[in-house]
């Protein structure tokens, strides 16, 4: 697998993996995230590709201290294969890269096989709670 940063072009190979993946909600357009990380200056979205087919993505953006980790995915066929802990390390390394000293991340407390992933990866509970509200 050779990784690379996603471009515009890769909207469409993406977002699907994503509802694939079940990674999407109906009220948040799974193209505009990917969008506003390809623009940002403090964001990139990385691909995971077998020859020219996108098989994982992770979205990587940072605060200027902590990083954050989004999106997530791997083709199901590929999975337990390593790859999203390559993706992961890609984009762990993309965030020391560029000046993060700590990486969050958020997954769905129902998701049990995802926090056992991110467990092995050794990552931790950090006991905080995230609250949201909406700007839109």
């Amino acid at each position: 697998m050779q990784i690379r940063d996603l471009t515009s072009a890769n909207i469409g190979a993406a977002t699907s993996l994503w509802v694939r993946a079940r990674l999407t909600r109906p009220w948040n357009p799974p193209e505009l995230d990917l969008q506003r990380a390809l623009d940002g200056v403090t964001s990139t979205v990385l691909g995971g590709f077998d020859n020219d087919r996108l098989i994982g993505t992770v979205m990587v953006g940072h605060d200027g201290h902590r990083g954050w980790v989004y999106y997530l995915a791997v083709e199901e066929n590929r999975r337990g294969t390593g790859l999203g802990a390559q993706l992961m390390s890609a984009a762990e390394n993309w965030l020391r890269e560029h000046g993060a000293v700590k990486v969050h991340l958020m997954v769905r407390s129902t998701n049990e096989a995802v926090l056992g992933f991110y467990e092995h990866l050794g990552y931790e509970d950090a006991n905080v709670q995230v609250r949201s509200k909406r700007l839109t």
